[in-house]
């Protein structure tokens, strides 16, 4: 096997790769005879089908895969030899023929950058701590209850906390939304599941009662003909219901899967659960920390394109996805806008890759096992979760590439300029601003 390299970039290589056309030939014709063995044709008895046959029905077939998986394997072997690092797969020129006794292609991608030794010693990095306390599980309790609640109609005026079903309309200008009839909605008053314009001119009204205002809708607004638009919205208050919370018994306590009535069994439950989403969150904490860090420590190193382009167009399809979920049915994002947040996300693996690598960081079984059990006990069948992971290579591969993620924050945190900072359980829940 010949091979040449040509940098094209500061990250960018291109090699032209050439190896015997024997080889190639020896492949196709390995995978013809295979076929011709066991391949089953119409008129012809199994293992009886002229090789003439076999190469008129399946050869372009076959030439296409012997080339491809003889691509595969020397370009594996060419990278090896001329020890470079692909960041991301190559791409491939080739006519996919012999000439001159040899078969040749052009293999063009981006390679990693050269790093060097990372010394995170004089990172200045926060390790959040903190425990859940009985009064965070009173809390919990509480907001379960709230979960739980049931609706009462009642005949007074409408406050915070209350359900209001009604219906409305829009004038904008000379046009009616909708055209005919009115939109029936509801929302429990203070949630901020709607405007809070909208809250705040139906609080204080009765069943029967009506009233209409001025609203400005948003630019994103959902319904087209509103959207960035002022007008006049006229509503009608149709219920008024109070909410009603349950008490903690034993139907209560059965209903989030604790059977017995167990006051105690329940609080401990809740405990564990607490516990377990406190643990995450202090890890996503640290790990925002020390991965902002690291990136503003690196700043000067060119990063693969072809990576931030493809994260970039990741996280555009996903905005998609979201807002088509919302009822955005033709949303469209652009991934340029993206693609600050991709540049960060590819330096931070980049980086943290690099770690492992250097400081030959492995993963460690059992985290992937706690882990697992951890995501598990979240769900009714714990058992049936954990069969799930083991037979779908893909959910395990996820799964192993967090823990060794999580190994390497908590590698980066015991060897940096580390300060503990003593927080409550509110205080790590509560999403931090911007």
């Amino acid at each position: 096997m010949q091979v040449s390299v040509e940098q094209v970039s500061n990250l960018g290589r291109k090699l032209t790769i050439s190896v015997p056309a024997d080889k190639l030939d020896t492949q196709i014709n390995a995978r013809l005879r295979d076929l011709g063995r066991n391949v089953r044709l119409n008129g012809f008895r199994k293992g009886k089908v002229p090789p003439k046959v076999i190469e008129q029905r399946f050869g372009a077939q076959v030439r296409g895969e012997a080339v491809s998986d003889l691509i595969r394997d020397t370009f594996g072997e060419a990278v090896k030899q001329e020890s470079l690092r692909p960041a991301v797969p190559p791409t491939i020129e080739t006519t996919g023929r012999t000439d001159d006794g040899a078969f040749s292609y052009v293999a063009t991608f981006e390679v990693m950058p050269e790093i060097g030794s990372i010394d995170v010693s004089s990172l200045k990095v926060k390790r959040p701590t903190a425990s859940v306390e009985e009064g965070d599980v009173d809390q919990m309790i509480e907001t379960l209850r709230v979960q739980r609640r049931s609706w009462v109609p009642v005949e007074r005026a409408s406050q915070a906390g209350d359900m209001v079903l009604f219906e409305s309309y829009v004038m904008a200008g000379e046009e009616r939304i909708p055209a005919e009839g009115v939109e029936r909605s509801g929302t429990v008053l203070g949630s901020n599941a709607i405007f809070a314009e909208i809250e705040g001119n139906l609080t204080g009204l009765a069943q029967g009662e009506s009233k209409s205002f001025e609203l400005t809708f948003p630019a994103e607004h959902r319904a087209e003909k509103l959207a960035g638009k002022t007008g006049t919205m006229y509503v009608m208050v149709s219920k008024v219901s109070e909410g009603r919370l349950p008490e903690v018994d034993e139907a209560f306590m059965a209903s989030f899967g604790v059977p017995g009535g167990d006051v105690d069994v329940f609080r401990k439950e809740v405990r564990a659960n607490l516990e377990r989403e406190l643990r995450g969150a202090l890890m996503q904490r640290l790990k925002a920390d020390v991965v902002s860090r690291l990136i503003e420590a690196h700043q000067n190193i060119e990063f693969p394109s072809r990576m931030i382009e493809a994260e970039a167009s990741g996280l555009a399809q996903q905005a998609e996805q979201q807002a088509r979920q919302r009822g955005q049915k033709d949303a469209k994002a652009d991934p340029a806008a993206f693609m600050d947040v991709a540049k960060q996300r590819v330096c931070a693996a980049v980086l943290l890759g690099e770690l492992a690598r250097q400081n030959e960081l492995r993963m460690d079984p059992e985290r992937v096992k706690e882990m697992l059990a951890s995501i598990a006990s979240t769900y009714e069948d714990p058992m049936q979760v954990i069969e799930l992971y083991r037979n779908d290579t893909q959910l395990m591969r996820g799964l192993e590439s967090r823990v060794i993620e999580d190994q390497v924050i908590d590698w980066i945190a015991d060897h940096a300029d580390l300060t503990v900072e003593q927080l409550t359980f509110a205080e790590v829940m509560r999403p931090k601003a911007g």
